[in-house]
This record gives C-alpha cells, sequence and structure tokens, in this order.
C-alpha cells in the first residue's frame, strides 16, 4: 500500500529523521493542524521523544528503521518523509521514492546539503553569488598541497579550507595561511575522509539569513531576512529583520533564496546563510556561505515574531498545503541563543527569568548540560530594538546561570560599519 493511499483514514502522517529540538519545535505546529507526528529518534530520552508521543529509536543510517519510520506493521503509513537533518543515505531515499513515498526535500536537492562541493558546484550553475572557491584534489596529499598554496596565493595569503561533508556549527572548518594548516585533514583524505575545499576568506561587515519555503506546487513564501550573530562559529542571538537592511538588498536576498529553492528543487524551509560584503562601488551586497534544507536556528524567532513560524510553516510545505503568511508580527523580534549554562536543570531559572521578564517567550529544548551545547532559546518583541536585544540576551544568560551584574553587555544593536573575520567564525 503507498504511503500516500487515500483509502487509509485519519489525520495525515509526517514521519519526521531525528529526534532533536528541530523536531521537538515541529510537535506544537502539528497538533494546532491536527497532523500527526511519527519521528525516529536516536535516543529515547532525546529531545523530540519527550514531546512526541510515536518516536520510535532508531539511526538515520538504519535502512530497517527508516522502513518502518514510513510503514509500521498495522499503524497508518507516513504521506511524506522529511528531516530535521541531512545525515540519511540518498540511495535509500531514493528507492523509497520509487516506491511511493514522498521525501521531502528530495534526495537530489538535500545532497547539496550534504557535500559542499555538490552545493558549490550547483550554486556556481545557478549564477548566484558565491565567494570564489575550489576543490582541492583529493588523489594525493602532495597534489592538493599545491593547489591550496595556489589558492593562497591568488586570493592574498589567507582562505578558508572546509571539509565538504560533516562540518556544522563552526567545526570542519579552518582559517588558514598554508597548507601545512590543514595538514592532518590531507592525510584524513587519504585514508579515506572527506574530500576538502577551498574558499576566499570573505571581508563581510555581518552575516544575515534569508529564510523561504516552497511546496511541491511552486508556491514559495520568504521570510523578512534577518541578522545573524556568531561566537565561537556558533549562531549566539538572531535580530529580525535585519536592521538597517537597505530594502533593495533584501529584496536581493530574498531572491537569492528563492532561486536557489527553485533551481535545487527543494520542498519544505530552506535557509540561506549570507555574508554582507562591501561591492565594488561600496554598496553592500551578498554572498552565499551555507545551506540548510529543514528549519533552522536563525529561523526559531518565527516561533513568537511571524504570522506562521518556520516549523508550521515546513510541516505545511511538504504536504503541499496551502503556505502561511510569513510576514513579522512586531516590529522586532530577538532570538538569544542558551549555549551551554552551569545549573543543574535550566528550569531552576524560569521562576526569575519569568518574573523579569514576563514578555519573553522562553523555548527549552530538554537537552543534558553541556559547555557550549544549545540547550535552548528566548525570543522576545517590541518596538524598541535596543531594549528588546537587552532582555533576550539577559534572560539567556540568566538560563545559563549567570547573574544579571556578570551578564555580558549588549555593545551593539546596529549593523557595525567594519568588522573583521575571526577563525572560528569565518565562514562557519
Amino acid at each position: 500500500m503507498s504511503a500516500t493511499d487515500s483509502s487509509q483514514s485519519g489525520p495525515p502522517v509526517v514521519a519526521v529523521v531525528g529526534g532533536g529540538q528541530l523536531a521537538r519545535m515541529m510537535a506544537p505546529a502539528a497538533g494546532e493542524l491536527g497532523i500527526r507526528l511519527r519521528v525516529l529518534v536516536e535516543d529515547p530520552a532525546s529531545s523530540a521523544a519527550q514531546v512526541v508521543t510515536d518516536a520510535p529509536v532508531g539511526v538515520a543510517s538504519d535502512e530497517a528503521a527508516i522502513r518502518a519510520l514510513i510503514a509500521p506493521d498495522g499503524d497508518r503509513a507516513a504521506a511524506v518523509l522529511t528531516f530535521e537533518h541531512e545525515h540519511v543515505p540518498n540511495a535509500l531515499l531514493t528507492d523509497l521514492i520509487e516506491h511511493g513515498t514522498p521525501v521531502r526535500p528530495g534526495p537530489h536537492a538535500l545532497v547539496q546539503a550534504q557535500d559542499k562541493i555538490v552545493m558549490r558546484q550547483r550554486l556556481t550553475e545557478l549564477g548566484v553569488p558565491c565567494p570564489r572557491w575550489a576543490p582541492l584534489p583529493a588523489s594525493s596529499p602532495e597534489e592538493g598541497r599545491a593547489a591550496l598554496t595556489a589558492f593562497l596565493d591568488e586570493v592574498g595569503g589567507s582562505a578558508v579550507v572546509k571539509t565538504s561533508r560533516g562540518g556544522y556549527d563552526g567545526k570542519g572548518v579552518r582559517v588558514v595561511t598554508s597548507a601545512d594548516d590543514v595538514a592532518d585533514w590531507f592525510a584524513a583524505v587519504a585514508d579515506g575522509g572527506p574530500q576538502l575545499l577551498v574558499e576566499e576568506k570573505v571581508p563581510f561587515t555581518r552575516e544575515l539569513a534569508a529564510l523561504v519555503a516552497r511546496r511541491p506546487s511552486g508556491e514559495v513564501r520568504p521570510w523578512p531576512v534577518v541578522e545573524s550573530i556568531q561566537r565561537d562559529g556558533v549562531c549566539s542571538e538572531v535580530i529580525a529583520p535585519a536592521p538597517g537592511l537597505p530594502a533593495e538588498l533584501d529584496a536581493r536576498a530574498r531572491e537569492i533564496a528563492t532561486t536557489v529553492a527553485e533551481g535545487l528543487d527543494v520542498t519544505g524551509v530552506l535557509a540561506v546563510e549570507l555574508f554582507e560584503v562591501p561591492g565594488p562601488d561600496g554598496t553592500p551586497t551578498v554572498l552565499i556561505n551555507e545551506l540548510a534544507m529543514r528549519p533552522h536556528n536563525s529561523g526559531h524567532w518565527t516561533i513568537d515574531g511571524a504570522v506562521t513560524s518556520q516549523f508550521e510553516q515546513h510541516l505545511r510545505a511538504v504536504l503541499d498545503l496551502p503556505l502561511g503568511a510569513a510576514e513579522p508580527t512586531a516590529t522586532w523580534t530577538v532570538m538569544a541563543n542558551v549555549l551551554g549554562s552551569t545549573l543543574d536543570e535550566l528550569t531552576d531559572a524560569l521562576p526569575d527569568v519569568l518574573a523579569a521578564f514576563p514578555e519573553a517567550r522562553v523555548n527549552l529544548y530538554g537537552k543534558g548540560i553541556r559547555p557550549g551545547r544549545k540547550l535552548g532559546h528566548v525570543n522576545v518583541s517590541g518596538d524598541d530594538l535596543a531594549e528588546v536585544r537587552r532582555r533576550a540576551v539577559t534572560a539567556a544568560a540568566l538560563l545559563r546561570g549567570e547573574t544579571p551584574s556578570r551578564v555580558e553587555p549588549v555593545s551593539r544593536v546596529e549593523p557595525v560599519e567594519t568588522m573583521t573575520t575571526t577563525e572560528e567564525g569565518a565562514n562557519a
């Protein structure tokens, strides 16, 4: 029986691979729409398993687990398979499609988020703006080192090397000035590790993100372009909409995201991470940094700050339902991530946070505490950006176990005029 067989009664089932916070945050939207989630979780105590009742345990690389997820014995088959991460074997996904299960986004699109070399090649074909880049030969460490040295000479002596697969949140990214800086990575390639690519080190003024949703019928809805602030290669804050962004650049960034979504045939939410850079005439322009074909950290503000959240929109899109309005519901919304904590339990801080900031929307992910780990986020909306940002950042700091007197002050509420690229955050 096909996963989309209309003879089956009951609400549609959306099968989700991955049991982290993104799947967890799909649950409220699914409940409101009357959609049933079935989530493949890596551990019965994972973030999503705490709130989704239909949560079989398995890993994304387990073919049997994926097949059981979409068509378990004696239960309703899934109407569609989607993801909260990109690490699923593409051959399996292709086979599922051939046997009648819609997979959204499909493997032909998903590979762009899995392999940075494939992504850069396709984006170059689409004609969208990217940093200068080159794949580094994998035939031998010597050829790879020679190619990297030549690229460094071409771009002025400093560049960014990335692993083509497996990197995230600043991992798999190094700023280099010589081939010796990634000698261990060349050795790993020789042992069968992921191929490397090199990109120019972009002198960006800030980082932006353009999110869009697209459904199979072709309808596309973009949200306002936002500014993301990185610390140690990890997103710390998101300001929506991006302050001081010229209307023509906002429109250009949305156009780029739409071109990518259509050109790669993405279904669901697509996040296009961008660098804002000075153009040849000094006018700001943008270059594409990375892609994510799923709900994304830079879109968490939409839960409380947009007419339709990225999680509801993703569910609508993969089921080919009409998309919701994406306009903001407040002048400003700031999302502050909770990255690590000194508390035994984040909920210990709730009395202080909720008393001090009753308008704050706290979203905790139910994760075990580790230094630097994404444990939750806080959204605050309002008309005064400086105050909105102060309150969001302070609330997140309290959840990290910091006292108000120790909270790092918010030093910037407008886009900076210049910003030097750091090793941790460059092209991360």
